[in-house]
């Protein structure tokens, strides 16, 4: 399953202002559950534009904050300076590619994005750059247009469409989800070599403007602002168009979906571990 390098270039400042941050309950129940030790190293992998990096950092002595694409990396480095930041790398690399050493990293964080990479590959990867013990954390959120609620439904229709008339329904590779309901992410994590710790999940409701929902929207991989071009207008205005008629004071209301799933790094020899299934993480 490949996807291209480039499907996100042009969209950090969209990324960085509309994508909802992790709740800071989900990242304190990861903090505790991963036994930080206040000293070590965070590798946040695929990182976007630090949705994880930043608010985990204050629990680290050196962060990495790595992405394929360059804007992504420039926020960051950015985002740091401006914060007085001293601890925090900022590295443009793919997760196949980069150069980190063994034994390296106390906690890794990939936060939507596990299934865009080479699952086995990288997976094997992160296990040698862990310190034994070490954890890594695969963190999810819902979209907004995943969902029940009438207006959500008419969002996946319209950006559906607007897919198939830009020539844009192509830009993710087919049956990239399928992939994964096959081989689901634990599976493949067990298969590298890690222990399996669990699963934990919460939700939070989040109220949405059409001005916020059109610029998350530029910050996807399939309707970035490349894609959209000079019709970027009259997506805005279909957009309103649509889904105004599902709220009477402009406000969409979307209960969003937050989890990380938490894997170790044995600390013994792993030729003859045994695999505890997935447990919840309470």
């Amino acid at each position: 399953m490949h996807f291209a390098p480039d499907l996100y270039q042009g969209t950090a400042g969209y990324y960085d202002r509309y994508r909802l941050p992790y709740p800071a309950a989900l990242l304190a129940h990861l903090v505790e559950h991963s036994h930080l030790s206040g000293s070590g190293r965070l590798l946040d992998l695929a990182c976007g534009t630090g949705q994880l990096a930043f608010p985990l950092s204050p629990h680290f002595a050196e962060v990495w904050a790595v992405d394929q694409e360059q804007d992504m990396v420039e926020t960051v480095r950015a985002k740091a300076a401006a914060a007085g930041m001293r601890n925090l790398r900022s590295i443009a690399s793919s997760a196949e590619t980069l150069d980190a050493r063994p034994d390296y990293f106390e906690l890794v964080v990939v936060g939507n994005a596990f299934h865009r990479l080479d699952r086995d590959l990288v997976a094997r990867r992160i296990l040698q750059w862990l310190t034994p013990g070490g954890h890594l954390a695969l963190c999810w959120s819902t979209s907004p247009w995943v969902g029940q609620e009438g207006w959500q439904q008419s969002l996946a229709t319209t950006l559906n469409r607007w897919q198939r008339e830009l020539g844009a329904e192509h830009r993710t590779p087919a049956g990239w989800d399928q992939a994964r309901r096959d081989l689901p992410d634990p599976d493949v994590l067990s298969e590298a070599g890690f222990e399996i710790v669990g699963h934990h999940a919460s939700t939070a409701e989040h109220h949405w403007t059409l001005a916020e929902l059109a610029g998350h929207i530029r910050s996807t991989s399939f309707l970035p602002p490349a894609v959209l071009g000079d019709q970027a207008d009259a997506f805005d205005a279909d957009l309103a168009a649509t889904l105004r008629p599902h709220s009477s004071n402009g406000v969409f209301t979307e209960t969003v979906n937050y989890a990380y799933d938490l894997a170790r790094k044995p600390t013994h020899d792993t030729t003859t571990q045994h695999h505890e299934p997935q447990c919840a993480l309470t």
